[in-house]
């Protein structure tokens, strides 16, 4: 039986699905490596949403009136994004303070991007450091 993410994934175009399942991957990945515990994942506002505890919650989705990527989004009282935006200016598209645009034809940059991951799933630990602990 499909997850409500894999139902909701695949109503989406192939080059979508595959960019946020290489995201998701990236996720679990990051999450088992940092030895971060389960991570909950579950549909919020219709977009896919992962928490870990001690962390903040990212959500990923791709809409139809922005055809050509997904958004990697986090929470815009954080200072997550402006601490990406500082230390990968150039790795990434950015939307304000909330997301990580990643277009469909790109090749993900897992490095960083896992890095970015990282600090979303710690940051509790890492929200009084200056550039997060980066």
């Amino acid at each position: 039986m499909k997850s409500e993410i894999e139902a909701k994934f695949a109503t989406y175009p192939a080059e979508a699905q595959r960019q946020l399942e290489a995201v998701r991957r990236l996720i679990f990945l990051v999450a088992e490596e940092n030895h971060l515990g389960n991570v909950e994942e579950t549909l919020k506002w219709g977009e896919a949403s992962y928490l870990v505890k001690g962390g903040t919650t990212i959500r990923m989705d791709w809409k139809a009136k922005d055809p050509n990527a997904i958004k990697v989004c986090f929470h815009c009282q954080t200072r997550l994004i402006e601490t990406f935006r500082e230390i990968y200016q150039d790795e990434f598209e950015y939307e304000g303070k909330r997301a990580i645009v990643i277009p469909l034809d790109a090749t993900l940059k897992e490095d960083p991007l896992g890095h970015c991951l990282q600090m979303a799933l710690t940051y509790h630990s890492l929200k009084h450091r200056p550039l997060l602990g980066a």
